[in-house]
């Protein structure tokens, strides 16, 4: 059987995770790309496929003039409309390509959820180009947060004070972004956590969650995410009601939302698996061969109404940040230890040497630490302990 896998650059969700139970289950896999040198350097016993993937149409006749398909499949959030619609064309099992671009589309978002009654949130939306002077029109409450309507791993989100600040974040992201719309909306208060689900399209896993630690304002900069097993009841009837109102059921999911007074309200939906390595962190707390069973919703086999997932993980993903701009000169290699029953693997996620400018989002990120255990005070202490003791330094 083969496994069609679309994907941009390499990441730790598909070399370490898809390709790997890719194997396991015996599949055969084309790996489509627009970047197909970068995935045969990090792949090479992978056959790769160069694909103008973001045009559903080059994806099908790609797949149409290769062999057979069994499955169609991203991780990608900016594939995953592309892919639904390419595996309904060949009559595979896949997410209803609808509720994959509402998912990914955030003003298409917030209009379905208002439409259906599941949610009402103040946004405007700005096309490409437009003059970001039309956002303040809008009568929107302040602080608000202005954000690329298809954006990823909270670039370029800002919080805004008041109408001149909207105004001059909507045009520092026009700048980097000039073919990009943008999505300005209110500042929903409270604590932010995640929702991580996996379907079949008859039967939903609920697969705990994280609580969030961002950055200080005016950026949203993920610093850590500490493993929550079991989110409260209501709060989690809530997101999945709001999921349910989008259409969104099928394969890996994860949502983001805040909680406030006990209401749960969606900030975004990313219709595929947690990425960052909070998934490979996610299949080792809960000891589920999770990559595997997301791989088989899409060859259309059932989920089992039990995975087995331990109940008795704790667990964390933390994150070393540039707070400059510069040269990375100094910083912990890959390193894999046990301490007090707690397992911790690093990952350098930039070389040294290697120089950058200061983002403000996720590709701050200089490496990643990925901790588990049962005991929350001890992987807290040995966490803490790691970033204690190691150093990253940059020169200007």
């Amino acid at each position: 059987m083969r496994l069609y896998l679309l994907a941009l650059n390499p990441t730790d969700s598909v070399t370490e995770g898809f390709l790997p139970a890719a194997a396991r289950l015996g599949l055969d896999v084309t790996l489509l790309t627009d970047q197909p040198e970068a995935h045969r350097r990090n792949s090479p016993r992978t056959e790769v496929l160069e694909c103008d993937v973001h045009d559903f149409r080059a994806v099908i006749t790609r797949i149409a003039t290769h062999h057979p398909a069994a499955a169609v499949f991203t991780n990608s959030d900016h594939l995953q409309t592309q892919t639904a619609l390419a595996a309904e064309y060949f009559g595979l099992p896949g997410k209803d390509w609808r509720a994959a671009l509402r998912a990914k589309n955030k003003a298409e978002m917030r209009r379905h959820l208002a439409a259906s009654g599941a949610d009402t949130v103040r946004s405007v939306e700005l096309a490409p180009g437009q003059d970001p002077s039309a956002l303040t029109a809008a009568a929107l409450p302040y602080p608000c947060v202005v954000k690329p309507r298809e954006g990823v791993a909270s670039e370029d989100v800002m919080l805004a004070g008041g109408p001149g600040e909207l105004v001059a974040r909507a045009e520092e992201i026009q700048a980097r972004r000039p073919q990009a719309a943008l999505v300005a909306e209110e500042f929903l208060a409270g604590e932010l956590y995640t929702l991580e689900t996996l379907g079949d399209g008859r039967l939903r896993h609920v697969l705990g969650g994280f609580h969030t630690t961002l950055s200080a304002p005016p950026a949203f900069i993920e610093e850590r995410h500490d493993f929550v097993a079991a989110h409260p009841e209501p709060v989690v009837a809530q997101v999945l009601a709001q999921l349910d109102a989008l259409g969104v059921g099928f394969g890996a999911c994860h949502t983001e939302f805040v909680v406030h007074e006990g209401r749960a309200r969606l900030i975004e939906v990313n219709y595929r698996v947690i990425g960052d390595q909070c998934d490979l962190l996610l299949a080792q707390v809960l000891g589920i061969e999770l990559f595997e069973h997301v791989l088989r919703t899409h060859l259309g086999e059932p989920l089992p109404a039990d995975l087995g997932a331990r109940q008795d993980g704790v667990a964390r993903v933390e994150y070393a940040l540039a707070d400059r701009a510069g040269t990375l000169t100094a910083a912990p290699a890959a390193t894999d230890r046990e301490t007090d029953g707690v397992r911790l693997a690093y990952r350098p996620l930039r070389a040294v040497g290697a120089e950058h400018p200061l983002y403000r989002t996720n590709r701050d990120y200089l490496g990643v630490l990925r901790a588990t255990g049962t005991d929350r005070s001890a992987l807290d202490r040995v966490a803490d302990g790691f970033f204690a003791a190691e150093r990253w330094e940059i020169s200007s």
